[in-house]
């Protein structure tokens, strides 16, 4: 079994997910009492979402590259970062290691292409929507990647992200919201399906909440990370 790396804590709400359901899913498959070798560094994100505001993303680079050194020293196979927001710095953590960091957006693209949907509505923080780092590796994979185009709607469902969801609170309004979001890109957009292109909305929106596939890259990153971990 290969050892991942992984760099947790934005949130620890979605970290606790990825760790529960990667061991459980290696469980499943071997059996017995065999779970994931797993390296985590959960970091405290704090310090890091005051970078974020004050726009310092080299030197939240050069926190989550050395984080990624440290693992890679201690044995780890593979890294992954377990947030969408921050492979918007995978390039910059990539550069300073020797191992390869297993990217969300090549996860959920795969998703994707089993049930031949090539054009989709991407939900996340802000940084998600108005940058083209998620997207243009969606594009890579030949996935079309469509946000919301009101300036409005980027706001309200980045704050529910990350004063509502990262703290764990889940509220039927803000479900709801997000919804209305959905079905206005799925009649205005043509949208085939919808990714769930932050760790935490999975918390908030199911499948039976849309009409439209739902393809949550928290779950198909851990399904790519359990395969690379199980790969002979």
């Amino acid at each position: 079994m290969k050892k991942v790396g992984m760099i947790g804590g934005m949130s620890y709400e979605s970290s606790l997910h990825y760790y529960e359901r990667m061991n459980r899913s290696i469980n499943h498959i071997c059996g017995g009492l065999t779970c994931g070798e797993i390296l985590l560094y959960n970091v405290n994100f704090e310090p890091i979402r005051t970078l974020m505001l004050e726009e310092k993303w080299d030197s939240i680079g050069e926190i989550l590259g050395n984080i990624a050194v440290l693992l890679e020293n201690a044995g780890a196979d593979f890294i992954v970062i377990a947030t969408n927001t921050m492979h918007k710095l995978a390039e910059q953590v990539q550069e300073k290691i020797s191992i390869p960091v297993l990217h969300i957006a090549d996860c959920v693209a795969l998703k994707c292409k089993e049930q031949n949907i090539k054009k989709v509505g991407l939900l996340g923080t802000r940084y998600t929507m108005e940058e083209d780092f998620l997207v243009k590796r969606l594009a890579e994979n030949g996935i079309k990647a469509i946000v919301p185009s009101s300036r409005e709607e980027i706001k309200e469902i980045d704050r529910i992200i990350f004063e509502e969801l990262c703290k764990g609170k889940i509220k039927n309004s803000s479900k709801e919201y997000y919804k209305n979001v959905i079905e206005k890109l799925v009649e205005n957009e043509q949208i085939e399906g919808i990714i769930l292109g932050c760790t935490e909305i999975e918390m908030l929106i199911k499948q039976e909440d849309v009409a439209v596939p739902l393809f949550d890259t928290t779950q198909s990153h851990i399904d790519g990370i359990v395969e690379k971990m199980l790969e002979k």
